[in-house]
């Protein structure tokens, strides 16, 4: 029998987090799901036998780390610029706390790290969104992690709480896009994640926005 697989996930609270979420939780190759959060889930899913909630401040993540002893880190965390305010803190979300939880990881002993990145990042794209996720992906895999998973999904589709301008135009003529330009559903993305994380390959492995759909079929 194989051993059962313990992860941290970290954006629990998001789009994508909260899918995946579920996902490992309901998933039996996964004895232990760690939850990062900046404050405690609520609701039934908060009840859940394998769920094991750490409540810590991104802002002091380094100095105040949590318990990382798992196999796996599953890193879902992100923002936009508008909603952070600007370029400089979205750089702190979408840089800074990811790389400092994947260093933590490592040194904790995980053996993979999976990544939420976008489709287009590019240490060199002249879009800032696009070269901080570049370079992102870049400061993960120099880390030295037995397995590193990137997936780079395009446009999300999803229940927000916010409307979206963008994402509604997607939903009525994104099946006009071309391959991984298409529109992908959070859920998709999330069990790209889940299944990165339950078989576990070495080296580094990017998973764009097409594949993303294929693995959901």
């Amino acid at each position: 029998m194989a051993r059962k697989k313990s992860v941290t996930l970290a954006g629990a609270t998001g789009l994508v987090g909260g899918e995946a979420l579920r996902l490992l939780l309901a998933d039996p190759a996964f004895s232990r799901v760690a939850a990062i959060v900046r404050r405690p889930l609520e609701g039934a899913i908060a009840g859940e036998r394998k769920l094991e909630q750490r409540v810590v401040d991104f802002e002091r993540l380094e100095q105040r780390p949590p318990p990382l002893d798992v196999d796996t880190i599953v890193c879902a965390l992100g923002t936009t610029i508008k909603a952070a305010g600007s370029q400089e803190a979205f750089r702190r979300v979408d840089y800074d706390y990811p790389l400092a939880l994947a260093r933590l990881g490592l040194a904790a002993g995980a053996k993979q790290f999976v990544l939420v990145s976008a489709l287009g990042a590019s240490a060199k794209s002249p879009v800032f969104y696009n070269r901080v996720k570049g370079e992102l992906e870049d400061a993960v895999r120099s880390l030295g992690y037995a397995s590193v998973v990137i997936v780079r999904p395009s446009l999300l589709l999803g229940a927000r709480r916010e409307f979206r301008l963008g994402e509604e135009i997607a939903k009525r003529f994104g099946f006009l896009a071309p391959g991984k330009y298409r529109p992908v559903a959070a859920r998709d993305v999330a069990n790209a994640l889940v299944t990165a994380a339950r078989d576990p390959q070495p080296g580094v492995r990017i998973i764009e926005s097409d594949e993303i759909r294929a693995l959901a079929r």
